[in-house]
């Protein structure tokens, strides 16, 4: 049995951003201007590092409260035109454009692929789960539940997490199903629109957001779940690897654009193409 092999690789730094330096004067608070020009475009021509919002401090020098939950349309509607401005990034367009070439690089060898997997009843068992895991139904309700939970129990962190999750879904959701009904592929199984798998950039716009919030020692569990449900669509028989690779970085970047703002050194898991198979690339895509 043939199967898709996965290769972790790091690739060199692109689009770094230097640590905002703060300069004071007699009359005002500090204001922060970067010490170097930025290359994404959500950071040219302002004081704003890539992947970063500035917040304003407090008249009264408390803390700011943005992360405070304001009310379901507040946190979880109104700021999704913000979301898809911060889709269009030099980063963001780094990640498709590695989605892009991997899925191009794989499409010769796509049938016999889902063949392995498909043709493996242990293979099948093992991954079965995943189609559940990466269903929308899973995803939107995880998301609404995780804030739900945060505005009752006044935890506003859990809130905010919340948000994030249900707009990633959102955004990757619009991205996903634009791209279906454009590219219109038939699936393995005969059915219609299978590029890209939208299971697939579910769970990787998921993974994004955890990664975002809490680091890489929950982001990599969640990628590694997120690539579970990757291959159960295989498995399936519903999707081909490279509907798989380009819905992974469609949930990256749909994931990124909710969390503008989030982190500090900036690492991206990104698909590539390795011969005779896929890999997963590890890009560091800049630093604040």
């Amino acid at each position: 049995m043939t199967c898709a092999r996965v290769l972790l690789v790091a690739t060199i730094a692109v689009g770094t951003c230097h640590p905002l330096s703060a300069q004071t004067s007699s009359s005002s608070a500090p204001v922060l201007t970067p010490s170097a020009p930025c290359l994404d475009a959500d950071c040219t021509g302002s004081n704003v590092s890539p992947d970063r919002e500035t917040i304003a401090p407090t008249t009264d020098g408390s803390s700011p409260t943005s992360d405070a939950p304001r009310g379901f349309v507040a946190d979880n509607l109104k700021p999704l035109g913000g979301d898809f401005k911060h889709l269009f990034t030099i980063n963001n367009g780094l990640i498709v454009g590695i989605g892009g070439a991997a899925a191009l690089a794989v499409h010769p060898s796509d049938r016999q692929v889902t063949s392995s997997f498909a043709g493996s009843h242990a293979v099948d068992e093992t991954l079965d789960a995943g189609s559940v895991i990466g269903g929308g139904m899973i995803q939107f309700g995880a998301a609404l539940g995780t804030y739900a939970i945060g505005r009752m129990a006044g935890k506003h962190e859990v809130a905010h997490l919340g948000a994030d999750l249900f707009r990633a879904q959102v955004v990757t959701t619009v991205l996903t199903q634009g791209i279906k009904f454009a590219a219109d592929r038939t699936r393995p199984d005969g059915a219609s629109y299978s590029f890209p798998s939208g299971h697939t950039s579910s769970a990787f716009a998921t993974a994004t957001v955890l990664q975002r919030h809490y680091g890489w020692k929950v982001g990599l569990p969640a990628y590694a779940l997120a690539g579970y449900v990757g291959g159960s669509r295989l498995a399936e028989n519903r999707h081909y690897l490279s509907d798989v690779l380009f819905g992974a970085a469609i949930g990256i970047i749909g994931g990124r654009a909710v969390t503008f703002g989030h982190g500090s050194h900036q690492f991206a898991l990104t698909p590539i193409a390795v011969p005779g198979g896929a890999g997963v690339g590890l890009v560091h895509i800049g630093s604040h």
